[in-house]
């Protein structure tokens, strides 16, 4: 058996006294696709945030390939990494937002070679035929000199996702990812995960597709309140869920 690429045990995060995630603990293969499911405020945007040390955890433990997140351990105690340490760390861990985030002023091919050029010093040749071919992977071969206002919301996420795997991450992780998209949009989106997910990249999506989460997660995870309230294999949680909570938040949204 392999490592786990994600591996929670017990994560709390708390915001003053708002306790947002009480003792969370799951684990993601490699390769795996893991769908949170959950309503608003039940800390799935967090617990990803966690995941790449966005946000700091305040009990508990919480590594990505066998490494700890943001930390390194010294006998019984942890004591946070320098933030350089962080950000090469976090560098391996793609991350797609809501929100596109596109630098505005550059064109599609420079918002994707950006990172690599600045963060890895890769020379501006090799970036650029990687963006190229990055570009194309996700459908969008014939953009490489629009810049972000020419482009509809579905195309710019998609450019978001190329520019997450222009770092070459072991990990990718996506916050509703569609959710800000007009529905004629959703789809093209979904299906640049899904290709993806094909070639086994591991991936923890935020999402309410739930036929994105019923045809390509591996496992599904609902959370409510700042717990997993269960877990499992889509066909399970989807549609025969065990707990009464799990029932009714499907039951508004399938």
């Amino acid at each position: 058996m392999s490592e786990p690429m994600v591996k929670a045990e017990g994560v709390h995060k708390r915001f003053g006294r708002l306790e947002v995630l009480k003792g969370i603990t799951l684990q993601v293969m490699p390769g795996e696709v893991m769908v949170l499911l959950g309503p608003s405020g039940s800390g799935k945007s967090t617990f990803l945030r966690c995941i790449n040390h966005l946000e700091k955890i305040n009990s508990g433990r919480l590594s990505v390939d066998g490494e700890l997140v943001g930390y390194r351990q010294v006998g019984d105690e942890l004591h946070e990494l320098r933030e350089s340490d962080i950000a090469r760390k976090r560098a391996e861990i793609g991350m797609v937002f809501q929100h596109f985030n596109l630098f505005p002023h550059m064109t599609a091919l420079e918002n994707v070679t950006c990172a690599p050029m600045r963060v890895k010093r890769i020379p501006r040749d090799r970036a650029n035929t990687s963006a190229r071919e990055l570009l194309a992977r996700v459908g969008l071969p014939e953009k490489l000199g629009a810049y972000p206002a020419q482009l509809s919301g579905g195309q710019q996420q998609r450019v978001a996702i190329a520019r997450a795997l222009a770092m070459e991450p072991k990990l990718m992780l996506f916050d509703e990812p569609t959710s800000a998209l007009d529905p004629e949009l959703v789809d093209e989106v979904l299906q640049a995960m899904q290709q993806l997910a094909r070639e086994g990249m591991t991936m923890i999506v935020v999402t309410h597709e739930m036929g994105f989460a019923r045809e390509v997660a591996d496992t599904v995870v609902f959370m409510d309140a700042g717990v997993v309230v269960e877990s499992g294999e889509p066909a399970s949680v989807l549609s025969r869920p065990r707990h009464e909570r799990t029932r009714s938040f499907l039951s508004k949204v399938l």
